[in-house]
């Protein structure tokens, strides 16, 4: 299962409900303290129920709401690449479709509500039945199923299993089934199962943060090795043997406790009788535990959260590198996503090059995702457009836009600072300068046809041996001048308007070639 959209709403920043699409490869761009990381950390929330690195508390409800008294946060994420079937009950296999858990575009979408950031509720929003008699099979215990066949006179061939039951009622009445959407809330009654179930289909999220500190309790601080835990124990033949394991120390235990209790029964049979076993199952045994410990560990044992903030950055890329090549030929069928903040953080610009390298052959594989922010201009220019995703203010509400092609026919972060804050720089100029003087119309370059009739000014040049020469160019020239001799000190600065105004009639020219 990946990702298809996530929803927030009054978490941090997000006051009204904000989906936000997912591609394989996802990147937040945005000004700082936008809601960039916390998009990142509602999904550690969501899948990793407060053990990752994330824990949700009443600090998180957004502000406004919780004065308007509508303190409850909703954290809802819709997924594809289903699993073909599930055991939602007792050993009967069944389908999403046929449980009519699905959305109108056949996807999953589990809603988890936190009411005042407290325990989450988990619900499925589906196109579900609404018809009174049979719009809540789903919670319904065996003998309640078998009242509806006979109070309705409705055939089953199999009335020993649950989901057999539902597909005979729902088939009968397949006609006024009354298809509406809606949210099933699968943590009450025979519900929980479903949940339980579907759990087990989830992909393993793993969140890498910004560092921010050395602290020894610090969750931010994580080796690679605990998260390949993870996604280790979610492989099939891994955990067959944890399952086979875990039923062999299960039958042992059942038998020694046996023989105790009756060994107490000889002496107290009423004591005896109110005894009984308690053995976890399978899956509430917390496997990765058993490796806590693991971790990448240099000379003296020294850990990896006491090293440089460069080198651990560097271990991190190159657990990225060895998942890309280990991926590349691994059949494993359920999901992983990376979600890495800012992985441009403490590398050299060589070093970013090799990490989005890794990063983007990984979010090719067809069982990963990968989800990135990002302030680094060069980690943007390796992106498609539609990897990425501006996170942006409007009218004091967050809002998530997707990147549309522009002036520049690659994604660059000084042109959406440029399109969504207005944000002139010298970077974007000299981009625009630069695509102008690379393309050409037949034989003409597009920078000498955007030179002709435009006004000139003066300019001041001084050469090579020590004298000035004043030349005409156009205002566009004299800036790109300006900004690559910084020596040259006999003209007067450029301002922010004329840089402004620059930077637009480059854009209305490139937009005349398009059309």
């Amino acid at each position: 299962m990946l990702i298809r959209s996530v929803t927030l709403k009054n978490f941090r920043g997000y006051r009204n409900e904000t989906t936000v699409l997912f591609s394989n490869l996802t990147t937040f761009v945005g000004r700082n303290d936008i809601g960039k990381s916390t998009i990142l950390e509602a999904l550690d929330i969501f899948f990793n129920e407060g053990k990752g690195c994330i824990s949700l508390d009443k600090e998180d409800i957004n502000k406004r709401a919780s004065n308007e008294g509508d303190d409850e946060v909703i954290i809802a994420v819709e997924f594809f690449k289903l699993p073909d079937s599930l055991v939602i009950d007792e050993s009967n296999r069944t389908t999403l479709a046929a449980e009519y858990l699905l959305t109108e575009s056949n996807t999953l979408k589990i809603v988890k509500r936190y009411p005042k950031a407290g325990k989450e509720k988990v619900y499925i929003r589906a196109k579900h039945p609404t018809n009174a008699v049979c719009c809540d099979l789903l919670n319904k215990k065996i003998n309640d199923l078998k009242t509806i066949l006979s109070r309705e006179n409705i055939e089953c061939e199999d009335q020993t299993r649950k989901a057999v039951i539902r597909a005979a009622i729902w088939n009968h009445f397949a006609d006024n089934l009354n298809l509406e959407e809606k949210e099933i809330d699968v943590t009450k009654e025979d519900g929980k199962t479903i949940w339980e179930s579907l759990k087990k289909f989830l992909p393993v999220y793993s969140l890498f943060q910004a560092d921010r500190s050395n602290n020894d309790h610090d969750k931010e601080i994580q080796d690679p090795l605990k998260e390949a835990v993870k996604s280790i124990l979610k492989e099939e033949n891994v955990a067959q043997m944890c399952q086979q394991i875990a039923e062999h120390v299960t039958t042992k235990l059942q038998e020694v406790s046996n023989h105790t209790l009756d060994k107490i029964r000889e002496m107290n049979p009423e004591l005896a009788n109110s005894l009984s076993p308690n053995i976890p199952s399978f899956t509430d045994l917390k496997w990765s535990d058993l490796f806590k410990n693991v971790s990448i560990a240099g000379d003296n044992d020294i850990p990896i959260n006491k090293r440089g903030s460069g080198v651990k950055r560097l271990i991190l890329m190159n657990f990225f590198r060895a998942e890309a090549e280990r991926m590349q030929s691994s059949t494993e069928s359920d999901g992983l996503i990376y979600a890495i903040e800012e992985p441009e953080t403490s590398q050299h610009v060589a070093h970013q090059k090799i990490l989005m390298k890794a990063l983007i052959d990984l979010a090719n594989n067809e069982n990963v995702q990968v989800v990135l922010t990002t302030h680094s201009s060069y980690v943007v220019k390796q992106l498609r457009f539609d990897n990425i995703r501006l996170v942006k203010e409007i009218e004091e509400e967050r809002t998530v836009q997707n990147i549309e092609l522009s002036q520049l026919p690659y994604p660059s972060l000084n042109e959406i600072n440029f399109t969504s804050f207005g944000e002139v720089t010298e970077e974007y100029h000299d981009e625009l300068y630069s695509y102008l003087y690379s393309n050409k119309t037949g034989e003409v370059k597009w920078i000498e046809e955007y030179k002709n009739g435009k006004t000139t000014v003066n300019y001041i040049k001084e050469l090579s041996n020590g004298t000035t020469r004043t030349e005409q160019k156009t205002l566009t020239e004299k800036i790109r001048h300006q900004i690559h001799h910084p020596e040259n000190c006999h003209n007067t600065p450029y301002t922010e308007t004329e840089i402004r105004q620059s930077i637009e009639d480059m854009r209305a020219f490139i937009m005349n070639k398009r059309v």
